[in-house]
């Protein structure tokens, strides 16, 4: 087994494998956002069914990461990438000819299945190949490809459009995937020993249930009615309680499925939950702004992608700069300006009008993602870092999962605030569209809101993670190293 570290300065080709295969399966999640009209009236189905292909792959994305975390001690580097890679194109091959919604319906879950593989596989693979002191260089390079993507879906996908049907969008995935799959096969080579474990499937069921269920309560917010979408995200918690006090007590035996004690470095805790606010606000600006640009602007959903994809490219490309930069300087003089750039553009989107210059809305998108990447590049390093290495695929599982708890509750909270504005608004007495208009406005105030907590935790993350002991035992007192403080940093 190859557990080397590459020489300094280079990028091991296992990583570049890798993020290539992630890039791929990230831009087919996006690529869909303009295609749901042309499906609506290709597959005869209204609204709320055609978004079904965004929800069921968030709710597998969700059910199905927590998972990761045992599959991928359990097998080899190899055949993880061949098991996700392999369910991902077939995924994309039964989507291209699906004959009706429910095939394709089906097909984008078997794709998400294959997906919630790649993320934490990448990430895990990286905090064990590469050196700490160039891993804030390589997780720039990885957060370049993994910003793009979802940049370049929209716009992608609406060139594609023009030429041709959505199922178009499947086939050029396809052959691409394809290639990448026979290459990475062909170079890879396993990273670290894999590990026999069994495993819990009531674990496997209470997960799957609480988060999917979280997930799935958080996507129905806005959609009309409050008592049932907040039953179901009560029974999610209900449910991913039960899940943790079943974590704590296999932990005592070695073989958790999702190790919580991840959570016992404050570190990585802090990261974890700076990482998600991040998220909420990138997802509900996502969501926000297309509605905005083509509902009250006019502009086509071709032109709506051209408009942001200068600031998704802008995080991309200033990824490898941010990582340099975290490798020489450490995380705070990143996070903290970053994030206090996430208020400014936040609350810059907070005096959206109709009247509003498009290089206005422009700039700040651009600059809402150009301090998302200054964030999320030194959080995702900063917060694995501190880890053991045995923890790092528990730790990159839960950060995939919580990222799609925090997409999901991101969207809810400003497509609920915007849609309950708009309404008292529209009792008032005002228009249709300046209501629309307002409820946005309060939206981003409250997103706003949000990202000043991001810079509170900012403040509170350390320049550097402190070197973490690793102990054979796996049990809890082992898990905090040989002496009371070993293991636990301090985030001063």
């Amino acid at each position: 087994m190859t557990t080397s570290y590459e020489p300094a300065g280079r990028t091991p080709a296992v990583v570049r494998l890798l993020v290539l295969a992630t890039f791929v399966v990230i831009l087919n999640e996006t690529i869909m956002i303009n295609a749901i009209p042309r499906l609506m009236t290709d597959l005869r189905v209204g609204e709320q069914a055609a978004q079904w292909l965004s929800t069921a792959f968030m709710l597998t994305m969700a059910a199905v990461i927590p998972v990761t975390g045992w599959f991928l001690q359990r097998v080899s580097t190899r055949r993880a990438y061949a098991t996700a890679m392999g369910v991902f194109l077939a995924g994309t091959a039964l989507a291209a000819v699906a004959p009706v919604f429910e095939v394709l319906l089906m097909a984008r879950i078997v794709q998400a299945s294959g997906t919630a593989v790649m993320m934490p596989l990448l990430m895990t693979t990286l905090m064990t190949v590469v050196p700490e002191k160039d891993r804030g260089r390589v997780m720039g390079n990885v957060t370049m490809a993994i910003s793009v993507a979802p940049a370049m879906g929209p716009t992608v996908s609406g060139l594609i459009l023009q030429l041709g049907s959505w199922r178009l969008l499947f086939a050029a995935v396809l052959p691409i995937a394809a290639l990448i799959t026979w290459r990475g096969l062909g170079k890879l080579e396993n990273v670290g020993e894999p590990q026999l474990s069994t495993i819990d499937w009531f674990s496997v069921v209470a997960a799957a249930g609480g988060f999917g269920s979280l997930v799935y309560g958080l996507s129905r917010f806005g959609e009309g009615g409050k008592a049932l979408p907040a039953a179901i995200v009560v029974t999610g918690l209900v449910l991913i309680a039960v899940f943790a006090a079943r974590q704590l007590r296999l932990q005592r035996r070695g073989a958790p499925l999702l190790d919580l004690r991840v959570l016992r470095h404050p570190t990585y805790a802090l990261s974890l939950l700076l990482m998600s606010l991040g998220f909420m606000a990138m997802l509900g600006s996502m969501i926000l702004l297309p509605i905005y640009l083509q509902n009250l602007r006019g502009l086509s959903p071709l032109q709506t992608g051209l408009l942001v994809m200068p600031g998704g490219l802008a995080m991309g490309l200033i990824g490898p700069t941010i990582g340099r930069l975290f490798d020489r300087f450490g995380a705070r003089v990143l996070i903290v300006p970053g994030s206090v750039g996430i208020g400014l553009a936040l609350a810059g989107f907070t005096q959206i009008s109709l009247t509003m210059p498009y290089w206005q809305v422009l700039g700040l998108h651009a600059l809402l993602m150009i301090s998302l990447a200054t964030t999320f590049t030194p959080v995702f390093t900063l917060g694995l870092g501190a880890l053991p290495m045995r923890l790092y695929s528990h730790g990159s599982s839960m950060l995939g999962t919580l990222q799609q708890v925090a997409a999901a509750f991101g969207t809810a909270l400003v497509v609920t605030v915007m849609a309950g504005r708009a309404e008292s608004r529209v009792a008032e007495g005002v228009g249709q569209a300046a209501a629309q208009l307002d409820g946005m406005r309060l939206a981003f105030v409250i997103s706003a809101v949000l990202s000043a907590v991001m810079v509170g935790v900012a403040v509170l993350l350390p320049k550097r993670p402190k070197p973490v002991v690793e102990t054979a035992a796996p049990d809890d007192a082992a898990e905090l190293g040989a002496t009371p403080d070993a293991g636990l940093e301090s985030v001063h």
